[in-house]
Order: structure tokens, then sequence, then C-alpha cells
């Protein structure tokens, strides 16, 4: 059975009239009226990305639709890598379906659809039905517990509940300018570390930090810290301003400190203002060549001290990777990893994946337990296509 094209606007109605945990089989009910989908699921990538959790829709027949299904190596592993549509029969004319469900670069998860029958503008409307449940999630997750529920696949603390809280609620962006993504892998006593990340109409907002301590201790730390550097974000400071804003608050409300990378990206021109308040340098691959990037490094937020902040400049190139890190992916037993080499192995993958490499490779040197947090972000810089444009040769005539 062979449906006609996808009604976006029909769909999106009928996802917004219904509650906002049933968005899933808003979907799944509309791909069986058109195609006769006879089994229909979405499933979610867990907050550490190790796992997939289904959530069975109409007719979904899974063994045991509540167990995790492990991501590395599977099926779905394979589609949320390459972002594309997976089809395989079954030998009798059935098909399984498995298409991305991602938002601007963020892989939210797979819907897993099998159909009787189908040819290629079936396949096609199935992507279209996937795009759309991308942005349905991402709008109803705002009202329900139901998908952050559902992404713990392991019992979270109370430092940990603060620490995501933190963390913007997607850890990738793609644009024409650049893509990023971001991982960060707690410790067994949480450590502090926090990514944030922002776009305006010409800046490309970056920070790193990592609040001492462990525990709630920590996660309190973090969170006056993060707060505070949004505050100031959003008034319109630029790097220097918010570090000193940041400073200020560790100094007025708390007893201790944090270091940090801000950074502001100008769209543009590619030029990148920063602070580096006493984090570790960023490595950056250019040309085929992995270097640490030479940063003056300041004090940490929260350091009583007689000097001040600088502002530091940083030009990125077409083709530039940045790769920001906290001192959990050096310390210790993740000292055994050369992330350089990582980094240069990984050099022609998407950011998601070089995030994963790099945070697997030391989750592995460390035998899975790791004495303090780990998080890096990773920025591919493409420049700006408008202004390339601008700057290119007229043709000869």
């Amino acid at each position: 059975m062979e449906g006609t094209d996808l009604e976006l606007g029909e769909l999106l109605a009928a996802a917004e009239a219904a509650p906002p945990g049933e968005s899933v089989e808003v979907v799944a009910l509309d791909l069986q009226k058109r195609f006769g989908a006879e089994c229909v699921s979405f499933l979610f990538v867990d907050l550490i990305g190790e796992r997939l959790v289904r959530l069975a829709a109409a007719g979904d027949a899974a063994e045991d639709p509540d167990k995790p299904v492990k991501l590395q190596g599977s099926v779905y592993d394979r589609v949320l890598q390459s972002q594309r549509q997976h089809v395989e029969t079954d030998g009798q004319g059935g098909r399984r379906v498995i298409t991305p469900v991602t938002n601007r670069g963020d892989r939210i998860g797979v819907l897993e659809v099998t159909l009787q029958a189908g040819d290629d503008t079936v396949l096609r409307q199935v992507r279209e039905a996937a795009h759309a449940l991308a942005y349905i999630i991402v709008t109803d997750r705002r009202f329900t517990d139901l998908y952050h529920l559902g992404r713990r696949t392991t019992r979270t603390s109370l430092a940990a509940e603060i620490q995501h809280q933190l963390l913007p609620s997607a850890p990738c962006c793609e644009a024409a300018e650049f893509t990023l993504a971001a991982g960060l892998v707690p410790a067994d006593d949480i450590g502090g570390d926090t990514y944030d990340y922002t776009l305006d109409r010409d800046t490309l907002h970056l920070s790193i930090t990592d609040a001492m301590g462990h525990d709630t201790n920590s996660a309190l730390l973090a969170t006056l810290l993060v707060g505070a550097l949004r505050q100031a974000r959003r008034s319109g400071c630029d790097a220097l301003k918010q570090a000193h804003h940041a400073h200020q608050a560790m100094l007025s409300h708390s007893r201790g400190l944090a270091t940090g990378q801000l950074l502001c990206v100008d769209l543009d021109t590619g030029l990148c203002e920063l602070v580096n308040a006493g984090h570790p340098r960023p490595l950056r691959l250019r040309d085929g060549t992995v270097e640490e990037v030479e940063l003056a490094v300041d004090m940490p937020f929260g350091v009583a001290a007689p000097t001040g902040y600088h502002l530091q400049q940083l030009h990125l190139r077409p083709g530039d990777r940045l790769v920001l890190l906290t001192d959990g992916m050096q310390d210790r037993s993740a000292a055994a990893v050369d992330l350089a080499s990582v980094v240069q192995d990984t050099g022609a993958l998407h950011p998601r994946e070089v995030v994963r490499s790099l945070t697997c490779a030391v989750l592995d040197a460390c035998h899975g337990n790791l004495k303090d947090d780990a998080t890096v972000l990773v920025l591919d810089w493409h420049g700006n296509p408008r202004r390339a444009a601008r700057t290119r040769p007229a043709p000869h005539r």
C-alpha cells in the first residue's frame, strides 16, 4: 500500500493535538495509515551514547521492548554514523527500514519501520516522516520527562542530574560556517565539567569549564559559573567581559575555583577571540598536522590575584579542526592516550565520531573508571560561503 506525499502540516498539527508523550504514536499511525506499516518504533540514544532505548509504538513486536540495545557495532550504529537510511528484506517481500532521526546534526535516534511493500517514493516519505519526528521530539521534550527518563540506562546521582541540566540540550550543531560536537564522560564521583555553546546572528559562542572538587560541591560550583557566564553572554558581553563577570561571581558567592576557556568566533571572518582561564591548551588539526595551540594562561576563575584576564586572538581557516578538552582527558591513566594521534587518525570523520573516539580511548585507558570528568568539544570551521563568494575573482570574459 502506497500513500501520497507526506503532508507535513497535517502531521505536525496531529502531533500538536496529541499529548507530548505520544509523538511517536502519531507518526506511527500516519505511516500505518498511508503505507500499511506493521511495526513502528523510535529508538533514542541514551545519555552516555552507548545504548539505544526503544519507545514502542503501533504494532511494535520487539522481543523485549524495554531492554536497551547496545549501540556499538549494530546496524543502528551504522545508520547513525552514516546518517543514511538502511533497508533490508526478509525474503518474503517485507522490508525493515531504519532511518536516522536527526536535528541540525544532533543524533536523536532512529525510526524503525516494517513494511510489506514500498518503492523509492515510500522510502523517501519515511525519511520525511523521520525528519518531521525530529522536530516534534525537540519541541515535545520541553513538556514531558518521557524522553529524559528513557535516556537513562544507569542510575543518576544528584550531582549528575545537576551537571546534565547545565549542558546544552543538543551535543551537536551543524551550520553553514561550522560543525561542532561535544561529549562529557562523568567520573565515578562527578568532577564539575561543563561545555556550552550558542549561536547568534554573527557570532558563535563556546565555553568549556572545569569546576574544582567532586560530587554535589563541584556541581553547585559549576552551576554558579555557568549561570554567570550565560548571564554575561546574554547581556551582550564579549569573552573578556564574560570572564570578568564569572570571576567576580565566583569571588562573591563561593570559596572554590574553576578553569575554563571562553571563545567568540566571528561567523563572517573566522576570527576567534578567547580567554584562557588556567585551562589546558586546545589541539588544532590544520592541513593534516595536529599541534597544541600556544595560548597564554591566565588565572582560574575565583582566584584572588592582582592580574586580570587577557583577550587573545586565533584565526580559523576553512578546514581547521579545533579540539577543546578538560584535564580529565589527560590526567593519570588517561595520559596513556595519545590524543594528538587520535585527532589525526579521525581527521576525515564527523566531529560526533571524533568526540566518541576520544572519549572511548580515555575510558578504555582508565578501564571504565574515571577519576575526573573527561570532556571534549570539537569545532570544524568551514568558513563563510557568502564571504567566499564575495571574494572569489570574477571569471575572465
